[in-house]
């Protein structure tokens, strides 16, 4: 067994790959022609965005959307990078919206956290040195 996707359900599939490509120079893998379904590069594991319209095909006793709720949903996207300060900036001139600034941890990381425009929980961290 191995973990090979995340799939976020969002409104705008492209809008989602737009966001992570511009703000953090991800590389699309793939966008259905339906515009329903696409995928980044993230390396091993996919992390991939899927419309609505198809969540509530593969779920229809619903869900919550991240877009519709007015808290982020208790789930993030972790993005490691050795300069979070620069990615966190760059995810706001984006549209990202921010949650908390970039602060040092007691254990030593540097951590933030934002929304992106779809709705999702986006922790952007530092390596922990092991």
């Amino acid at each position: 067994m191995q973990f090979g996707y995340t799939i976020l359900y969002v409104s705008d599939v492209a809008a989602s790959l737009a966001f992570f490509e511009n703000a953090f120079g991800l590389k699309r893998r793939f966008l259905h022609e339906s515009g329903d379904y696409g995928e980044l590069d993230t390396g091993a594991t996919t992390l991939a965005f899927a419309a609505h319209p198809l969540g509530r095909m593969n779920l229809p006793e619903g869900y919550v959307a991240a877009d519709a709720s007015p808290l982020p949903l208790g789930m993030e996207i972790a993005l490691v990078t050795d300069d979070v300060a620069a990615a966190h900036a760059q995810a706001l001139r984006h549209g990202g919206v921010e949650l908390q600034a970039p602060s040092l941890k007691p254990w030593g990381q540097t951590v933030s956290h934002l929304r992106c425009p779809d709705g999702l929980l986006l922790e952007l961290c530092s390596p922990i040195s092991a």
